[in-house]
């Protein structure tokens, strides 16, 4: 038998053979378990080996917006950590649950001592991209930061410096929104609203209902009795903590879970009692079927419709409306004479019309039913209508302010809007110019002509393009933003962004395009602080559990001394350290959503790593709202559920902005004229094996989950591809050689590409590694300017060159 160093330990226990053997058992058993928290928590029980530690520490996990926000137990000796488990606070209840990891957590050894860790200040000396730096002194990089800070904004303005979207922390003093306080202590810098999460359904959300709260506190799930998982994989992606738990507890109780996803996603292997495959970006022609079989049969709720909401016939139309499409005209076809039939929408989706008529009927006889969005669905060509659809199926059913039901769109939670994320000041921004952040790129090439039509606020004209950027915890500048090389093109002329830092741990393909690389301690190297991520009610501490390796500083630390050299170190710093800070944090907590958090010393010292508030009466999104519409009226221009939008429908734009939701077909698509050439839809879902980008380079998780093109089998057949074949995948944007894996657990005609994957181009500009976004447009939605990366057409065929 082969032997195994410490090295090759995986952070619970098992080396690499046996994670590697648990992880495949898991996913043969997790229809049993129904979570992979659950499955783990089994492997720890039967491997756990003896462990001497001089400490055990319980924090938070550096999560790295992986959609969770979980407890590991830290066990330390000799000041190195030799081993992570998770939470085991005792009683685990539905109202206070576990907040237990998953793989990603629990390999973050492999990340910790990673021998690729970036150690000391680096300065390019190559061409941007390149990756040729050499090594800096502090003094030397920072005087250099601050130099082109002071320059730039004096012979530009502060429009021209920009922080851009990054969410690869958020422990409050690891993160962007410390360069973001930077920078508004200087002037302010260029801003940006929305995100590449969500830009799309939080924008279009509060057309119908006046507000982003719309969900059901999850204690509440188990209250449903039918689920429609739509284009949502809580088991893989971590839609907060325990998102999967609730739903099993929800089917154990006798609720009925669908999964609607054009793939076999491990929350419908765990979960789903049915899973129905779906073209992608065809949701809303099922959204339309499904109306059409609830009207033509009288099924939807007539009465609350009536009372509750406007623009779903002509007798609830709003004023100055006069001959405009209802809802109701839209699915009988009454103007457009196409009538949204189960047999029209099965052309479209190539969903079988029986299954759509049955689906319909069981998500409005079945009550209370809960649909539920994910992200996918409205990161694609006119996303937010098929945000708006999934709400106006959940108003018809009456689904709405009722236990056990939701209203669906974003779904912040009832009661407080959920977790704040980050409560570290960032101050005011004096610019008050703000761009969509998906639309960065633009702002780089021609910001001096962008106007409101792409998205700008706050000013009439941006004054300038982006001349700095000054990126923190961020991947996205190419690695995750669309199309890859089109954005490496425009970074590597340095006549257009004429400086860019970042500040990270490792040098990622974003990190390569760089002026100066800062590098970045850990969270686990530094004190912090996060709640709940979309969902929860507790407060997580991360304690500072190893020194800083190297030359390595937090990110609060680093911008400390540009402030210094700025000018600004006292505003900046208000005179505390990192760990007064947290302090504060708490404070803020207590003030807000948790009154009896504990103070830092009674955190630190009863190592719970967690307080959380129970849950014993889970709060109802717009439950006063369905008590009495008339006093506790929405934040809509009607004050009722907006089936019909004046808003949208003043927009004047019904071709790509209708004041209903229909069915639009996507600039890129089967059934247009590029299918000839690029006949595959590709998708570019949230991989187990990574946070986004951020474990790219974690052996044990990638040996778990390898990075591959997954493609049906029918598909694999007519191309005379095999399993483990290198293929390429291409279309005008770029192209991709990897192995494949073949599967029948996705639609025929699309291939899946799973999203985050580091960018790695050969000397032909070929990536080698799988980022779909070498594939992606930089194309956006209409309304909310978000990404729309999800739309894609693509070949693929078996690779010639090995």
């Amino acid at each position: 038998m082969a032997k195994h160093s410490d090295e090759d330990k995986v952070p619970f226990g098992l080396d690499r053979r046996e994670f590697i053997k648990w992880t495949f058992a898991l996913g043969l058993s997790a229809g049993a378990f129904g979570s992979m928290p659950h499955v783990m928590s089994l492997v720890d029980q039967k491997t756990r080996p003896y462990v001497v530690a001089d400490k055990v520490i319980r924090a938070g996990c550096p999560s790295h917006n992986c959609g969770g926000r979980c407890v590991l137990k830290l066990f330390v000796k000799d000041e190195k950590l030799v081993r992570i488990e998770t939470d085991d606070r005792l009683p685990d209840t539905i109202s206070d649950p576990q907040l237990r990891a998953c793989i990603r957590g629990r390999a973050y050894m492999r990340r910790q001592y990673h021998p690729d860790r970036l150690k000391y200040p680096l300065i390019r000396t190559g061409k941007r991209g390149a990756g040729e730096f050499r090594r800096a002194t502090w003094d030397e990089a920072l005087d250099r930061v601050a130099s082109e800070i002071k320059r730039i904004k004096n012979q530009y303005g502060n429009q021209a410096l920009y922080v851009p979207y990054g969410t690869g922390s958020y422990n409050q003093l690891n993160g962007r929104q410390t360069a973001a306080r930077l920078f508004n202590l200087i002037g302010g810098s260029l801003g940006f609203y929305n995100s590449y999460s969500w830009a799309a359904i939080s924008k279009a959300t509060p057309y119908v209902f006046g507000t982003n709260v719309t969900g059901n506190q999850r204690q509440d799930w188990v209250n449903s009795k039918y689920i429609l998982m739509w284009s949502w994989n809580p088991s893989e992606m971590r839609d907060g903590t325990n998102s999967e738990y609730f739903l099993k507890k929800a089917k154990e109780n006798g609720a009925k879970i669908v999964c609607i996803d054009p793939r076999m996603s491990m929350s419908a292997v765990s979960l789903a009692d049915e899973w129905i495959p779906i073209r992608p970006g065809t949701d809303v022609a099922l959204m339309s079927a499904m109306a059409y079989v609830m009207i033509t049969g009288e099924l939807y709720d007539k009465d609350f419709v009536a009372k509750y909401c406007i623009g779903f016939d002509q007798s609830q139309m709003p004023e100055g409306t006069k001959n405009a499409e209802s809802y109701k005209d839209y699915i009988l076809g009454n103007q457009d004479a196409i009538p949204k039939t189960p047999e029209w929408a099965e052309q479209i989706t190539t969903i079988p019309k029986e299954t759509i008529i049955r689906l319909a009927r069981e998500y409005a006889t079945t009550k209370p039913a809960m649909l539920y969005q994910g992200y996918g669905m409205q990161r694609r060509a006119y996303g937010e209508t098929a945000v708006i659809g999934g709400c106006v199926l959940a108003a018809i059913t009456g689904n709405i302010g009722i236990p056990g039901g939701c209203a669906s769109g974003l779904a912040l939670q009832a009661d407080d809007g959920g977790p704040f994320w980050n409560v570290f000041p960032t101050g005011k921004n004096p610019v008050k110019a703000r761009i969509p952040t998906f639309l960065w790129t633009e702002a780089v090439l021609r910001g001096k002509e962008m106007t409101a039509d792409e998205g700008v606020t706050g000013v009439d004209k941006l004054d300038s393009n982006i001349k700095l950027i000054y990126g923190v915890a961020t991947n996205a500048l190419i690695n995750q933003h669309a199309n890859v090389n089109r954005t490496a093109k425009i970074l590597e002329d340095t006549s257009k962004v004429e400086f860019i830092v970042i500040h990270d741990q490792f040098m990622t393909p974003t990190a390569k395009y760089a002026d100066v690389v800062l590098p970045v301690c850990t969270q686990m190297e530094m004190w912090g602080l996060e709640d709940g991520w979309k969902y929860g009610d507790e407060v997580i501490l991360m304690p500072q559990v190893l020194e800083k390796p190297y030359e390595t500083k937090s990110d609060y630390q680093i911008c400390t001394e540009v402030a210094e050299r700025l000018g600004v170190k006292e505003e900046y710093t208000q005179g505390r350290n990192e760990k007064e800070w947290i302090e504060w944090a708490l404070g803020v907590y207590r003030e807000t959503r948790f009154p009896e958090v504990p103070t830092l010393k009674q955190f630190h010292q009863s190592n719970k790593g967690v307080y959380a508030k129970p849950v014993t009466n889970p709060k109802i999104a717009f439950d006063d709202f369905r008590h009495n519409p008339e006093k506790n009226m929405l934040k809509t221009p009607s004050g009722k559920i907006e089936i019909f939008s004046k808003r949208l429908y003043d927009m004047n734009n019904p071709k790509y902005i209708p004041a209903v939701p229909k069915y639009i077909e996507e600039w890129e698509s089967p059934f247009g004229k590029e299918a000839k050439r690029f006949p595959f839809q590709v998708i570019g879902h949230h991989y187990m094996a990574r946070v986004h980008s951020t474990h790219d380079n974690n052996d044990y998780t990638n040996e778990a989950f390898p990075q591959r093109v997954f493609i049906n089998e029918l598909d694999a057949r007519e191309k005379g591809i095999k399993s483990g074949d290198l293929v390429k995948v291409y279309n005008d944007r770029g192209t991709i050689v990897m192995p494949c894996r073949i599967t029948n657990k996705i639609l025929p005609g699309v291939i899946d590409l799973p999203q985050g994957a580091w960018w790695t181009p050969d000397e032909k500009a070929i990536d080698r590694r799988g980022n779909v976004n070498v594939l992606t447009s930089h194309k956006w939605t209409p309304l909310a300017f978000g990404n729309a990366q999800h739309t894609i057409m693509a070949n693929i065929e078996k690779a010639e060159e090995a």
